[in-house]
């Protein structure tokens, strides 16, 4: 028995050393077929904060994103790039009092066996500062003027005060809590939603604070002062423009203007429009733009330019025509070949401008066949058209296929 026992004690170191090369084999054919790599994670990963006291509040910026440096078989890496948020970076702030405090962002990995060799940053400082609310009245202050001729009344605020909250020492630094409100040339009462600002006593905008609400609404009430009157602008035409031409469009700018007079009762006998001097449109073929004066009554100015621009859209009047027989020409007839078509003539539809119309005739428009690489026989074919005038469109061709019989002479 004792013999037994002191021949398995000899064994032991000879099984030991057998059983650490067996292991070694096995992870040398492991890592050889699976070799751990080292890499970057192929992206960045967020930065994720918890356990936060609620009365405190992180003051100034912190990183949004880490980057992991890790270790892994060649297999894993391929897991962690397909697989969803396999890499959590935690910043821990539990129980963590008011003051600045380094801390290392804690790696967490979904996908193993992985080994984190470095984070950038490797710390990160936090300031954590107690939160502070304040109350403060609004302050408008106004940008820019109404249009002349008018007057704007004092801003009204719905809230007239908004809590301004974040850390201590930042909302101590408020001295007033603005909202800028834009008057430039604005003819009517206004109603609209502005954002409140946090300035310090520089009226530098203070970031990093949360105002609550974020925006006011403000109404601002627009008269037109005493003497003065919008009225819109009617362009007077005289003429005719040339035969065959028509107007598309006539357009005045401004289309309204501002009037004055020390005698508010002229412009309140206004009919509501003034005219322009007159624009003659006599033999025009083409669109103007002219400047023109106005025709006030004495005693009445405009304010602003004296001039209005006046656009006015010219365009030649189309129509069609019917041109009747108009002969079929046939054209890359092979050699030793006679073709005739069926019929020999057609008739021909074009629009376009009624002068060049009136002017066209039979011996300016071309009917053709191709008949280019075209055996004996006889076929069906569609002729084309060709315009000595641009500006004619083809509308129709009757018949719109010709047939042609091809034979050898």
């Amino acid at each position: 028995m004792m013999n037994a026992l002191r021949q398995a004690v000899k064994m032991v170191p000879a099984l030991l050393t057998a059983f650490l090369m067996a292991l070694a084999v096995w992870v040398l054919a492991v890592t050889s077929s699976d070799p751990a790599e080292t890499r970057n994670f192929p992206r960045p990963i967020p930065l994720e904060i918890i356990g936060q006291d609620p009365g405190l509040v992180i003051s100034g910026s912190l990183p949004k994103e880490v980057t992991v440096s890790m270790s892994a078989p060649r297999s894993v890496w391929n897991s962690l790039s397909t697989a969803s948020n396999p890499v959590r970076a935690i910043l821990d702030l539990t129980g963590l009092p008011a003051g600045v405090h380094s801390i290392e962002p804690r790696i967490q990995i979904s996908v193993r066996p992985a080994r984190v060799l470095s984070v950038s940053p490797a710390e990160i400082n936090v300031n954590l500062e107690p939160l502070a609310t304040r109350e403060l009245p609004l302050v408008v202050v106004k940008r820019g003027e109404v249009e002349v001729g008018y007057e704007a009344g004092e801003p009204s605020l719905n809230p007239q005060t908004a809590a301004v909250s974040g850390p201590e020492n930042l909302v101590n630094q408020v001295a007033e809590l603005r909202v800028e409100v834009d008057l430039t040339g604005i003819t009517e009462p206004m109603q609209k939603a502005y954002p409140i600002k946090a300035l310090d006593s520089n009226g530098t905008v203070l970031e990093g604070l949360a105002v609550t609400p974020q925006e006011a609404q403000v109404k601002v009430d627009v008269v037109q002062r005493g003497g003065y009157r919008n009225v819109v602008v009617k362009v007077v035409l005289t003429g005719q423009v040339a035969g065959g031409h028509r107007l598309t469009n006539i357009s005045v700018f401004p289309p309204a203007i501002t009037v004055f007079s020390s005698n508010p009762e002229l412009v309140n006998s206004l009919p509501g429009f003034v005219e322009t001097t007159p624009l003659d449109l006599t033999g025009a073929r083409d669109d103007l733009e002219v400047p023109l004066t106005l025709n006030l009554p004495s005693g009445i100015t405009v304010v602003g330019p004296q001039t209005v621009r006046v656009q006015v859209g010219i365009a030649t009047i189309e129509g069609s025509i019917t041109l009747n027989a108009v002969p079929v020409s046939l054209a890359g007839l092979g050699a030793g070949l006679q073709a005739v078509s069926a019929p020999t003539a057609v008739d021909v539809i074009l629009s376009g401008p009624l002068p060049v119309l009136e002017k066209t005739s039979r011996g300016e428009v071309k009917v053709v066949v191709n008949l280019s690489g075209l055996n004996p026989g006889t076929y069906k074919l569609t002729p084309s058209v060709e315009l000595a005038n641009p500006d004619l469109r083809l509308e129709s061709i009757i018949p719109g296929t010709v047939e042609v019989t091809i034979t050898r002479k």
